[in-house]
């Protein structure tokens, strides 16, 4: 697969801004970091199938975790070429794919216009939402997650969260090992971006997805719990909780999903829903 980058200008994922400062009786002028909010359209083969509103960093990484999540692609072999372009209004990203893939989007192409907060938009019926993912295929010697991994990866994230460090508003998906030691973080103003970005980066660089866990700074939400599925993450770690559509979802895929995560203890869902 081939990237290539054509830019106006290098994001850093922030822009400065003056602000006045109010606290108590005083106010004083400041500058603060914000985080970037732009539209990013996705073309396949020529076809914008998708604008999402998201933060501009890493894009190449986020159109092919999009394409996999999706369901675009079967494989990240099947995308041939990556182009991004910033410029003032937002971002393109130009993903050339296989033949089969490309016809099977037209097929059930929808125009997706993606708020930051959302990862169904565009959808025309419920039967288009595939609440049914099929199950993950786990090697036999698969590592089980323990207890005091998920524990440091919920005590370490915000250590690589530079993002949020300086804005103090934006999400962050990272991948850790068997023993919670976090690899890799990517951040976004959108969650399932940011998941996003990390299925792309896991893919590219040929991460086995049953040798960790996914850790994610935000609620457990279905489209999160389905993207992970599609590319076979057996656990998923969430800060905050989940929904019964996530949870659902989740129990049908076979996914072990964690949430409330703490420095100090989760909480799993396991086993049907009580009365």
């Amino acid at each position: 697969m081939m990237s290539r980058s054509i830019r106006a200008e290098e994001s850093t994922g922030s822009v400065v801004h003056d602000v006045l400062r109010h606290k108590g009786a005083g106010t004083t002028s400041a500058v603060d970091y914000v985080v970037e909010e732009v539209p990013v359209a996705l073309v396949f083969n020529g076809i914008s199938h998708a604008v999402m509103m998201a933060t501009p960093i890493d894009l190449e990484d986020f159109a092919l975790g999009f394409a996999l999540s999706e369901g675009i692609v079967e494989r990240a072999s099947d995308v041939f070429e990556i182009e991004t372009s910033l410029h003032a209004e937002g971002a393109e990203v130009h993903l050339r794919v296989a033949q089969q893939a490309f016809m099977a989007l037209k097929g059930k192409r929808r125009a997706l216009a993606g708020r930051s907060g959302c990862g169904v938009c565009g959808i025309e019926s419920i039967e288009l939402l595939d609440l049914h993912p099929a199950r993950i295929a786990l090697p036999s010697i698969a590592p089980v997650i323990g207890r005091t991994a998920v524990e440091r990866a919920a005590r370490e994230l915000r250590e690589h969260q530079r993002l949020m460090h300086e804005t103090g508003g934006i999400h962050a998906a990272g991948w850790c090992d068997v023993a919670g030691q976090i690899a890799k973080v990517f951040e976004d103003v959108g969650r399932h971006n940011a998941l996003d970005k990390l299925i792309g980066w896991l893919a590219r660089t040929r991460i086995d997805s049953a040798q960790g866990f996914v850790f994610l700074s935000s609620r457990a939400s279905y489209e999160l719990v389905r993207k992970a599925a599609r590319v076979q993450v057996h656990t998923l770690a969430t800060i905050s909780a989940p929904t019964s559509l996530a949870i659902s979802v989740a129990q049908e895929a076979g996914m072990r999903l964690l949430s409330f995560c703490r420095g100090d203890g989760f909480v799993e869902y396991v086993g049907a829903k009580t009365a």
